[in-house]
């Protein structure tokens, strides 16, 4: 009984991490993939480059609130 809990107990601490980890790479890729695509619009219309830069910043920050959440979450899991 109690070895089954904490094999329970180590898969659910072991998914978390794994958990935590994919979401950081996840993070990480689309945060990379909106600055390419912003410094190449930047490129290619030089005046709009406020705007890009500013809707850059805003999807980069909802990209971290997700990120952070999904890091919470496996928190929770880990310390069940």
């Amino acid at each position: 009984m109690l070895a089954s809990l904490l094999m329970d107990m180590s898969l659910a601490i072991m998914g978390a991490g794994i958990g935590a980890g994919l979401v950081a790479i996840g993070a990480g890729l689309g945060i990379g993939k909106i600055g390419g695509s912003a410094m190449e619009s930047i490129a290619r219309q030089p005046e709009a480059g406020g705007k890009i830069q500013t809707a850059m910043i805003i999807a980069a920050a909802l990209i971290e609130g997700v990120a952070l959440f999904g890091v919470v979450v496996c928190l929770l899991i880990s310390f069940k």
